[in-house]
């Protein structure tokens, strides 16, 4: 069969699902717009550039808007030359998310689209006025969001069906659409992500090296920001040191901005939230290493005695699981994606997202207990792999989904 992945930074979420299809003898076509940082297994890439994307009319909303629209043209341009040349995928799976959906099925209207449905903006229970620190509701707010929702609805649509890694996410999704998205997660390597006992990592500037044997908290975020609870983290640090006089704080993650707003003064929230605790915490006992490869934050996650996950009600982030299915001892933040594979004193700990003194003493008590915890760290594991595991879960689920969808238009 033929499969075509549409993702603006493909692999993306497909960076399995595609290989794994070419490596059964599928011929897999990728398009993209920005250059992978690896070549996919068996997959031929397609970059395109959309005309004129750097125009910017009107307000805010028309500038995104009109972005996601050159996006999807250009897709469909792109599309299009590969209907001419007698290309016909048996099914094709986009991303929604920056708009190179939107314009899929007019190209190939009789072809079955998966769309990749990540998020839904707004409403109740989401990530929009969680946090009143950053944001307050308004009615202009409430029209961002609405609008900020119109390629993802027109790609959803138009779809055959729907895919989003979590319950939680796509049931952020209007109940008229939900019924056509399937939950299953991306997939975590279970045999990758596994507990080591005799893990150990170096810290070169810190010129110390941490083992499980020693009290390491860890705190992973791509970009370190108030929609991971990087400021809820560091209100906790000085009264978590001070409960921990011998623990040592690892905190991974970039000092940019995935989510959400950017401070308005042009410092990084790194700096900003750090600097309000600064003065109260003994700076040797906090280390911050930035962005790492993957292989040496595994190693760290092996070494950690206790594990800081917090969010808004958002994404989740592949780092939750993956620190499961290490088998680390997870305190969570009490919010919905994290409840849904976290349940409080079974699979780990969760915490109010808005305590930082309930933060700090629970993650000290987990450190202080952690040799009789070890059924958390078990069960984590376990969850991970009887409903996440790569291999024997999620590429199986996610395949014959795909072979249903062909298999669905043979014969029209």
């Amino acid at each position: 069969m033929k499969f075509i992945f549409i993702h603006q930074n493909f692999p993306g979420q497909f960076k399995h699902l595609a290989p794994a299809l070419a490596a059964q003898g599928h011929e897999v076509l990728g398009i993209g717009i920005n250059q992978p940082a690896h070549p996919t297994p068996g997959v031929k890439v397609i970059l395109h550039r959309p005309h004129h994307l750097n125009e910017k009319p009107g307000s805010a909303e028309l500038q995104d808007h009109h972005a996601k629209i050159l996006r999807g043209k250009s897709t469909a341009g792109v599309l299009s030359k590969l209907k001419e040349a007698g290309f016909r995928p048996d099914v094709i799976c986009a991303h929604s998310g920056w708009g190179e959906a939107y314009f899929v099925k007019d190209v190939f209207p009789d072809v079955p689209l998966l769309v990749y449905a990540e998020y839904y903006y707004g409403g109740p229970l989401g990530d929009a006025y969680f946090d009143p620190e950053f944001s307050r509701q308004t009615l202009a707010d409430d029209q961002r969001l609405r609008l900020k929702n119109t390629h993802l609805l027109h790609a959803l649509t138009a779809a055959d069906c729907g895919l989003s890694p979590t319950v939680f996410q796509r049931d952020r999704h209007p109940a008229e659409l939900r019924e056509k998205i399937k939950a299953i997660h991306d997939g975590i390597d279970s045999e990758r992500f596994h507990p080591e006992p005799n893990a150990n990592v170096t810290l070169k500037q810190a010129g110390i090296t941490l083992t499980g044997h020693e009290e390491v908290i860890t705190f992973v975020a791509r970009e370190l920001e108030p929609y991971r609870g990087y400021h809820i983290f560091m209100r906790a640090l000085p009264l978590l040191l001070k409960l921990r006089p011998k623990a040592q704080v690892v905190i991974v993650g970039g000092s940019g901005v995935s989510y959400g707003a950017a401070p308005a003064d042009k410092r990084s929230w790194k700096d900003i939230f750090f600097q309000e605790v600064a003065e109260h915490v003994d700076k040797k006992r906090v280390h911050f290493v930035g962005k790492v490869p993957h292989h040496a934050l595994t190693q760290l996650m092996q070494v950690s005695s206790a594990h800081v996950y917090l969010t808004y009600p958002f994404v989740l982030s592949w780092s939750m699981l993956e620190a499961m299915s290490i088998g680390c001892l997870i305190v969570g933040s009490r919010t919905g994606p994290v409840e849904e594979f976290i349940e409080h004193e079974k699979t780990g700990l969760l915490v109010d997202f808005f305590d930082p003194e309930g933060l700090a003493r629970t993650v000290a008590d987990a450190v202080e207990h952690r040799e009789s915890l070890t059924h958390l760290r078990t069960a984590a594991r376990k969850l991970v792999l009887e409903r996440c595991d790569l291999n024997s879960i999620c590429l199986p689920a996610q395949m014959r989904l795909l072979s249903d969808l062909a298999d669905s238009t043979k014969g029209i």
